[in-house]
């Protein structure tokens, strides 16, 4: 039999091959959306729920009584073949994969008449639906369409006019939620809330209105007041920046488009490892690809990165020795790692600390040797006088790289120890060189080699048990082995990041006041990295030299988001420290406190404020109000603290 082309009829249904232009409407709908993470997000939860909350999911009609969870839709397959029927699905996402079955339908009990059943489909991404023949074993059609959350659909399978050839029907009998309003609701009442506090900025900068305020108060209380940290910056900004986490009591001496940048990943970073909604994109993607969860992670290594650079520089002109610099790098690095593993990996409230199962990678830890080694390079190599260096020679122009090209030839010797440990070391009954995520991928031909070599040095050096347990690639490849995304290997190319960071501090440290050509290298590192990453994944997801992929840290991952945080970068540098148009709040203030706000977001996750028992636990809207209102908290607590003169310090 040939395959159901499916094409548009009368009745406004599709067939296999293509769909009405109302579906094409539904299809749109179902895009990546941005939410912005500000302060005070309690409105949200007045203000988004209620558009979910307390609402039966379309497509439950009396017919259907199945209890629907987000991103989920009914599909009613009907039946009118004289045989068995099986129905199976394939994600969009899922690359080279087995289809999954969805079912099997009974063959019709007569002409003109059908046999049905009701099936749960994902919404979360585009998948392909297979009808195939229970008997021969053959194809009949399949069917791509993106369903959407809480929609009623009907898939009708019959022979057309009578012939031999099948065709496959799919109608919308209920159409679905737009479950994207949520998000639009934040966007709105986030982008009002930066307007006002604009607003009310440039009014309480008015010298009538200041001198208005300053008659009435009747003490200088109120000048302190109007010219605080929520305004625009009107101190100078200099080019100190302390180290990795903690910063300076004096934050007068900082470059604040640094601490923009770190609290701007780690307030992203919260908001997603909070639940981000539960939209898929806020999630982390299951193997090859990004969302917005796997950008914020590297950025703040990158971040960490420049803040080495310029703490060190400092630190050695003020007269500090490289031991005793040394010294205190050693000990930062072990308590951020003792704290990863005993404060923020387990979980206290399901019982005492057991090392059987306890997760020895991770964020914090990752962090720790990612300071650990570019510090230590950094000491190696770093200048505490620069301004005696000459600018005229020839190859001046390269002279923040040329300067330190033992630390470049360390770092490119681990990149050759990462790419040849990779894709050289044998796995057993695993391909060489893989780096698939196993499970149905690559036609379930390695279904327990996820992570390839990566996950084998892992279970070899830490045990199975003492990895992450739950990888991201169960969720579309259905993997069943550990496989954790801070493992050993990967923590290679992590420190590459850190070092590109480490650079760009270079950068701001032999330019100084030369915005222009700080931000012109600053992009000319972009495109270079840009052009690499371009090369290394052909411009494609699964199908380059080696994919961007966070769970294994490859090196196009890591390009790739050096890329994009020197562009990043370049933005918060002028929009806050050369032009000044922006103070950089509120993502400054827990960039200044950034290791408290994370072990703390980490620590007291289920906690209220940042927890509650939600009326509606299959509502994207009362989610995405939970985790924007514990996002903001920590914001909130972050300038308390900030305007108290608290700073957590290791």
């Amino acid at each position: 039999m040939e395959k159901g082309k499916l094409k548009k009829n009368s009745q406004g249904t599709f067939s296999a091959s293509g769909v009405t232009k109302a579906s094409q409407k539904e299809m749109t709908l179902q895009r990546e959306c941005f939410s912005p993470l500000a302060a005070l997000a309690l409105v949200v939860a007045v203000c988004v729920v209620p558009l979910t909350a307390g609402r039966s999911p379309p497509g439950l009609s009396h017919h259907k009584h199945i209890a629907l969870k987000m991103d989920e839709a009914i599909l009613t397959v009907n039946n009118e073949l004289e045989a068995e029927v099986v129905v199976s699905w394939l994600s969009d996402r899922c690359y080279q994969c087995l289809y999954q079955q969805l079912g099997v339908l009974p063959a019709a009990p007569g002409p003109g008449q059908a046999r049905s059943a009701n099936f749960v489909v994902s919404t979360q991404h585009e998948i392909t639906l297979q009808l195939s023949s229970a008997t021969v074993n053959q194809e009949l059609c399949t069917v791509p369409f993106h369903f959407g959350e809480h929609g009623n659909y009907s898939l009708w399978v019959k022979n057309l006019n009578n012939s031999s050839v099948v065709n496959c029907s799919l109608v919308t009998d209920e159409e679905p939620v737009n479950s994207y309003i949520p998000i639009l609701v934040a966007f709105l009442i986030f982008a009002g809330l930066a307007l006002a506090s604009s607003i009310g900025t440039k009014i309480l900068g008015l010298d009538i209105v200041k001198s208005i305020l300053f008659r009435i108060s009747g003490s200088m209380e109120t000048e302190r007041l109007i010219n605080s940290e929520l305004g625009s910056p009107g101190r100078t900004v200099s080019l100190v920046a302390d180290d990795i986490l903690p910063p300076a009591p004096n934050p007068s001496k900082r470059l604040r488009s640094l601490d923009t940048f770190r609290g701007l990943s780690l307030v992203i970073m919260v908001f997603v490892n909070y639940g981000g909604g539960r939209y898929w994109f806020f999630r982390h993607e299951s193997w090859n690809g990004l969302t917005v969860a796997d950008l914020v992670f590297p950025w703040f290594v990158f971040i960490m990165g420049t803040s080495v650079a310029l703490s060190i520089n400092t630190m050695l002109r003020a007269g500090a020795t490289r031991r005793s610099l040394l010294r205190k790098v050693a000990w930062r690095s072990v308590q951020l790692f003792a704290i990863g593993v005993f404060v923020v990996n387990p979980n206290y409230c399901q019982g005492s600390l057991s090392w059987d199962n306890l997760r020895i990678p991770g964020v914090l830890q990752r962090l720790a040797w990612s300071y650990l080694a570019v510090a230590c390079l950094d000491l190696l190599v770093a200048r505490g006088h620069l301004d005696i260096l000459t600018t005229e020679a020839w190859w001046s122009p390269g002279l923040d790289v040329l300067l330190y090209w033992p630390a470049w030839l360390c770092v490119l010797l681990l990149e050759v120890v990462w790419l040849c440990l990779t894709f050289l070391l044998p796995v057993p009954d695993c391909p060489t060189g893989y780096l698939g995520p196993g499970g149905i991928g690559d036609m379930g031909q390695y279904a327990n080699c996820t992570g390839g070599a990566a996950a084998l040095i892992d279970r070899w050096l830490l045990g199975e048990s003492h990895v992450y347990q739950t990888p991201s690639s169960r969720v579309i490849y259905a993997t069943h082995m550990p496989h954790d995304p801070e493992g050993v290997l990967g923590s290679i190319n992590s420190i590459l990041m850190a070092f590109l960071g480490l650079q760009a501090g270079k950068i701001i440290l032999h330019y100084r006041e030369l915005h222009s050509s700080i931000i012109s290298r600053f992009l000319t590192w972009g495109l270079l990295l840009g052009v690499i990453s371009a090369i290394l994944t052909k411009c494609s997801t699964d199908q380059g030299f080696i994919p961007v992929n966070k769970n294994l840290w490859s090196l196009s991952y890591v390009t790739t988001l050096a890329c994009f945080a020197f562009v990043l970068l370049v933005l918060v540098y002028y929009t806050v420290d050369v032009k000044r148009w922006w103070s950089g709040a509120p993502f400054y203030y827990p960039g200044m406190n950034s290791i408290l706000v994370y072990v703390g977001h980490e620590v007291f996750e289920e906690y209220f404020p940042f927890r509650w028992r939600m009326a509606n636990s299959q509502s994207h809207g009362e989610h995405l109000a939970q985790n924007l209102t514990a996002t903001s908290c920590w914001v909130f607590i972050s300038y308390i603290l900030y305007r108290k003169k608290i700073f957590w310090k290791i």
